[in-house]
């Protein structure tokens, strides 16, 4: 299965990454290049373990809709998210945080498997983990901004 692994290094504390990451509206905020909208389950404030959301926005010029359920959650270390309903056979996306000197080590794996066999993993290889890449990293380095900008 294809997998991405994205850090980023933010200078605040991991409480503050972890809970920005969770919240529905700063996912949304940046997330503007894609339209992402939560249009059900929790679709305002923080989402927490159990706790479904659908998101729905453009990617390849057509709408598309996603289902995660967060199915692992330790504040302020790890939280992983995974598809319930969408595109993709399986979509499974970790988010761990690590303390480190000077603030917060973000980790991001995307793990993920495609329909349609071998014309799948074509289009991964062609199209999606970049894609992929590319929204993830331009995402947390919005958060990054959010997150440093706030008081410790």
């Amino acid at each position: 299965m294809p997998t991405i692994l994205i850090e980023t290094q933010i200078h605040a504390p991991a409480e503050t990454c972890f809970d920005l990451m969770r919240d529905i509206r700063i996912h949304t905020e940046t997330t503007m290049e894609t339209d992402e909208k939560a249009i059900a389950g929790v679709t305002e404030g923080m989402i927490g373990l159990g706790q479904t959301v659908t998101f729905e926005g453009r990617h390849f010029g057509m709408r598309q809709r996603l289902t995660v359920c967060v199915t692992e959650f330790e504040r302020p270390v790890l939280f992983v998210d995974e598809m319930t309903e969408g595109k993709f056979r399986s979509f499974k996306h970790i988010h761990e945080f690590v303390q480190v000197r000077g603030g917060t080590l973000m980790r991001d794996r995307l793990i993920w498997k495609s329909p349609f066999g071998i014309l799948g993993r074509l289009v991964d290889e062609l199209l999606l983990k970049r894609h992929l890449r590319n929204l993830v990293t331009a995402r947390n380095l919005r958060l990054k901004q959010l997150a440093e900008r706030r008081p410790a």
